[in-house]
């Protein structure tokens, strides 16, 4: 599953236009209602440092898949 329906990442403008942003701000929305944070832009970058245990990083996963099957259904 991803959110944008291009067979690649877009590349420009107007391909960023097509993707499904209304999504990202639901999965967004989603997870930070759940107490998790990621990064607030479609495509603005996300990073994991050492300071993410394990279980961090499997529950943020975990919160992301519970969303995904709303989203996707």
């Amino acid at each position: 599953m991803g959110f944008y329906l291009l067979p690649e990442l877009p590349q420009n403008y107007t391909q960023v236009m097509k993707t499904e942003g209304a999504k990202f701000n639901q999965l967004f929305h989603g997870l930070l209602d759940r107490g998790e944070y990621i990064a607030p832009a479609l495509y603005e970058a996300g990073f994991v440092s050492n300071a993410h245990t394990d279980q961090d990083i499997a529950t943020t996963v975990a919160t992301a898949q519970e969303i995904f099957k709303t989203l996707y259904k």
